[in-house]
Order: structure tokens, then sequence, then C-alpha cells
């Protein structure tokens, strides 16, 4: 084995999400809810990467995600992948997409919209995918990715 390279125990069953930037993982750890999975979960930070610099990589064993859960990643991640782990194989390979409404995920960024002042839901159409822009649906402000708060 080259010493020069770091060896992440394989995975029996579960999903791997990479190429998520190195800036985002935490916030993706938090939009999935990652904190409180009670599988084993592996993550890294910083790792060299050619399309992106510096990624960030997730495992999650035993932990099939659906298409709502995963595509909210798009937010924070509109290039990251999935890979589908059944067997120590590889069975499967995802592209995250983003929806073209996003529901209770981000807050609004206009601090006198309706959602910051009353418990409702937030709920945003999508104006741009590349990169990502939401228009709030109850005030009209653009949030742009930069500015994404995940509630």
């Amino acid at each position: 084995m080259d010493k020069s390279e770091l060896k992440v125990t394989a995975i029996e069953n579960g999903t791997v999400i990479d190429h998520i930037p190195a800036n985002a993982l935490f916030k993706v750890v938090k939009i999935l809810n990652l904190e409180k999975e009670h599988n084993q979960v592996t993550f890294g930070t910083n790792l060299d990467s050619k399309k992106l610099g510096k990624k960030a990589i997730i495992k999650i064993s035993d932990r099939f995600f659906e298409d709502s859960e995963i595509n909210k990643i798009a937010l924070l991640a509109p290039n990251a992948n999935l890979n589908i782990i059944k067997g120590y194989q590889v069975t499967e390979k995802r592209s995250v997409e983003l929806p073209e409404v996003i529901k209770g995920i981000c807050k609004c960024m206009n601090p006198k919209c309706i959602t910051n002042a009353e418990p409702m839901f937030t709920k945003f159409t999508v104006v741009s995918k590349e990169p990502p822009a939401l228009k709030c649906a109850y005030c009209g402000k653009i949030t742009t990715q930069e500015h994404f708060e995940i509630i």
C-alpha cells in the first residue's frame, strides 16, 4: 500500500455522497439530519479533487435515501454524486438534481418576510440551478447559494 494514500473502510451496504464542496460538508450533514443517524457515518473533508480543488465525502452504512432527501443536497453541492453500495459493490451511480420547489429547508433572507415572523414552512421556487438561487413564494426575495441558511 502506498503510504501517501489513506484508505477508508469499505461499507457493505449504504450510500456514498461524493464531490461535496469542502466548505459545504457540515451543511450537508445538517440538511440530511446525519447528526441523529444511528448507522455508521464516515466523512472526510479537504480531500484533493481534480474537479473541485478540495472536496468532502460522506459514507453512510445501511442507509438509502429517498430522491426528495438527496435532492436537498443540490442546494449546497449541485455537482455531488451518489454511489449506492450493495454487497461492497457500487450498484448505482446518480447525480443530485435540484427540484423546482424547495419547502421547509432554507430560511428566507428577507428579515421582513412573514416566514421569519410566523410559525410556517418556507417555500421557494428555484430560479437558477447553477449556481442555485431561490425565490421566496411569500415575499419574492431571491436568495443565492452563499446566503442559504438551513433550518
